[in-house]
């Protein structure tokens, strides 16, 4: 087993001083979390571990809760376990400001879109265990090294049929612990990564892997969606400009947007199914 820490370079005599017993591994130049956590895990993947822990440092994760989730990739029945978000606790909610609920909340529907994975809670958690076969399948080389790796972290391993899960744990609070990620800036960036890695996922998965009908599902969804756009931008300008609705550009304009969102629903709908057993 293996824990990734980054550590400025300003507290790496302190560490070597203080923790001679850890293996560091330092970057001669700044990668960032997602570089460090890639670097944790090839070292782990060359050197045979069998699992290997990620815990962030902002001091959110209690170590106490690692045998809740090292059990369940231990024991075989998941090959990469998450902390589970607690915004599902209500007395925990009042601890996060609005716009971490809301935007935490809008990326995780939208990777749980993009992923296949629709039963995790929590997809930007930084607290995961992983095992030997998903570390030796993930080129880690390729993936994104900003905030969004857990993100594209997911979408890989869904494209290699892996099992994932998440198990509910107590966040620590209150010990001036503080989170690097800030939802307002990274909201934009995650958000264009993971329609890039969606695209990714149903091109990899479902046309070159193993081919599914669902993909012209989205493509018409898709389409529809785009002459949605289109037809009602249509309607209101001519709205403005003469002051009547046109009833047929109107018309056609909720056909369009009906027709979007069957194509769309029904393809989530066989995204689900196609993915129901990598659920544990």
């Amino acid at each position: 087993m293996m824990s990734v820490l980054t550590i400025p370079q300003k507290r790496l005599k302190i560490v070597r001083k203080k923790f001679d017993h850890l293996f560091l591994i330092e970057h001669d130049i700044n990668q960032g979390c997602g570089g460090a956590l890639a670097t944790g895990y090839k070292w782990a993947r060359d050197h045979g571990m069998d699992l290997a822990v990620r815990m962030d440092g902002d001091g959110q994760m209690n170590p106490s809760d690692l045998p809740a989730l090292l059990d369940p990739v231990a024991s075989g029945a998941a090959d990469l376990f998450k902390r589970q978000s607690p915004f599902h606790r209500r007395g925990l909610l009042k601890k996060y400001p609005r716009s971490v609920i809301w935007g935490t909340g809008f990326l995780s529907l939208m990777t749980k879109i993009t992923s296949g994975y629709w039963n995790i809670a929590d997809s930007q958690s930084g607290y995961t265990v992983i095992n030997k076969k998903a570390l030796a399948a993930i080129d880690w080389d390729k993936m994104y090294k900003r905030y969004g790796q857990p993100n594209d972290i997911l979408v890989r391993l869904n494209v290699e049929n892996f099992k994932v899960t998440d198990v509910p744990v107590e966040p620590v609070y209150n010990i001036g612990e503080k989170s690097g990620i800030r939802i307002h800036k990274v909201i934009f960036t995650i958000g264009w990564l993971l329609i890039k890695l969606f695209f990714w996922r149903m091109k990899e998965k479902y046309i070159i892997r193993d081919f599914h009908p669902l993909v012209f599902f989205y493509f018409l969804g898709f389409i529809f969606g785009l002459s949605t756009l289109v037809l009602f931008s249509r309607v209101f300008i001519v709205w403005s400009l003469t002051g009547h609705i046109p009833a047929v550009n109107a018309l056609a304009a909720m056909f369009s947007f009906m027709s979007s969102s069957q194509f769309s629903l029904f393809a989530m709908w066989f995204d689900m199914e196609a993915n129901k057993h990598l659920k544990v």
